[in-house]
């Protein structure tokens, strides 16, 4: 299951693609869990929370709300002064502390800039390096098999996002388009208590479960976060003779990455 110096890292990752930093500050439990790391025991974790911090904070248009956060100037002062730590903290906490104390520049407004002010972190944007996929995940009838799979999934280099569907037992994926399904079933089946099916539409428009060969296929392993690419509003992609089920990031993000990870913080924190 995600802990502190996983979920963290992860962050940290994610805010080292610029793309990713103004939707992470944005974000309702993010930016909070984040301050409230700050006060962790375990270096490593205050480590990665300083460099999260300062990859969000190299984005100018973050800097007011980082500092408007409650008990973010406290916790990073205190870091400062706080005994027992190593030199690479206190300095990277008083860097950010100097970075969110200084008096905002005005940025000019450029075409370019508004562009990409407008962009999502991974909706409303057409991207054809991805493509999505639903499968039908055989016990995936609890919050605990929920978060085997969502492990599952992370792990798996190429997977961008996913959204559940508990009641129904699915999970869309959306994943670049070099992944194989068989990946992502092999991945599924070595947590022992998941398995999966895609589901597809045949010529009729009728769904059918696809059964995946899950044995032997090599997973290739992140060793952080893959980029997250915008979501589609167009049709689904297609593949040889398979019309994919989807259901859109936007009808329901509860399981991609960002949202598990401000789950776990919420869940960690806010009781």
């Amino acid at each position: 299951m995600m802990d502190a110096l996983s979920v963290v890292s992860q962050l940290r990752d994610l805010a080292s693609e610029p793309q990713n930093r103004e939707v992470i500050v944005q974000d309702q439990g993010c930016l909070p869990g984040l301050v409230l790391f700050l006060d962790h025991q375990n270096p490593e974790v205050l480590l990665a929370t300083l460099q999260t911090l300062r990859y969000l904070a190299e984005l100018s248009r973050n800097i007011a709300t980082m500092k408007n956060e409650l008990g973010m100037m406290v916790s990073l002062e205190n870091l400062t002064g706080r005994d027992g730590l190593s030199v690479d903290i206190t300095a990277l906490a008083q860097e950010v502390f100097d970075i969110l104390s200084a008096p905002p520049r005005p940025v000019p407004r450029t075409p370019e800039r508004e562009k990409k002010k407008k962009s999502q972190f991974f909706i409303n944007s057409s991207n054809k390096k991805a493509k999505s996929v639903t499968l039908h995940i055989q016990g995936l009838d609890s919050t605990d098999h929920r978060g085997l799979c969502e492990e599952a999934l992370l792990k798996v280099r190429g997977v961008i996002s996913f959204t559940f569907q508990m009641a129904s037992k699915r999970c869309t994926i959306r994943i670049r388009s070099d992944l194989s399904t068989e990946s992502l079933a092999s991945a599924i089946a070595a947590t022992e208590v998941l398995s999966a099916q895609q589901v597809v539409k045949n010529e009729a428009g009728d769904e059918v479960l696809i059964p995946l060969n899950s044995s032997g296929v090599k997973v290739q392993q992140n060793s952080a976060l893959p980029d997250y690419l915008p979501e589609e509003e167009d049709s689904p992609e297609k593949e040889v003779n398979r019309a994919i089920s989807r259901t859109t990031a936007k009808e329901d993000s509860s399981g991609s990455w960002l949202n598990a990870a401000a789950g776990f913080l919420t869940k960690t924190f806010y009781w």
